[in-house]
């Protein structure tokens, strides 16, 4: 059986909260909550599954406001800065990470296709030419692959959640929020992680030093 605590940030999305904000690498105290951050550098983990996003740098936040109050989460209130330069990253939409994830060749372009002339000399590009076997000879049919075997007691796995799906559902909600809250929030970035020497998440009326 779900905790009250799980089930709650099952429903409305986000990753699960640790107890406080001390228990995340960095931590701080702001004017309306405290706050807990890790960097991730390129992962995105959840329901037993972890994705890389190669062009995002991923931040996990948790947001603790004071007992029986409640905070108002934006992304846009966050910004990363990366070795102190200025401006410092907005983050992106989950709907931008989770595109990225699903098309991760777009910025190569369609592959192109086509054919000129007709007959045995066609020449087709973006396809590749059947495979011709000496004499004339056909391949042999593959023979058909065996049944899976059933699943142990007959129970079906749970479905694997897609990277693009994980991308959404894990990302720091939105809106008003009683109670602990925390997710990810992504920032794009086409560095190289190994050059960062200094990393921090701007927030409110403080900066959490990642690295």
């Amino acid at each position: 059986m779900l905790s009250c605590a799980s089930l709650a940030f099952a429903q409305a999305g986000g990753t699960e909260p640790k107890p406080k904000a001390e228990d995340y690498e960095a931590h701080v105290q702001t004017r309306t909550a405290a706050i807990g951050a890790e960097f991730m550098i390129h992962s995105i983990s959840g329901q037993g599954q972890t994705y890389i996003a190669p062009d995002y740098l991923v931040v996990e936040v948790a947001l603790y406001p004071p007992k029986g109050q409640a905070i108002h989460l934006d992304e846009g209130a966050f910004a990363l800065r990366v070795n102190g330069r200025r401006p410092a990253l907005a983050p992106a939409t989950p709907a931008m990470v989770a595109a990225s994830l699903t098309h991760p060749d777009w910025q190569t372009g369609p592959r192109l296709e086509g054919g000129i002339g007709a007959g045995p000399a066609d020449v087709i590009f973006g396809r590749p030419r059947p495979t011709q076997f000496p004499g004339g000879q056909q391949p042999l049919p593959t023979p058909p692959r065996a049944p899976d075997a059933d699943p142990p007691g007959g129970i079906q796995p749970e479905p694997r959640v897609k990277a693009e799906d994980l991308a959404v559902q894990a990302a720091l909600p939105q809106g008003d929020w009683k109670g602990p809250v925390s997710g990810f929030l992504y920032f794009a970035y086409k560095g190289k992680a190994a050059s960062i020497k200094s990393l921090e998440l701007l927030y409110d009326d403080a900066v959490v030093k990642l690295r």
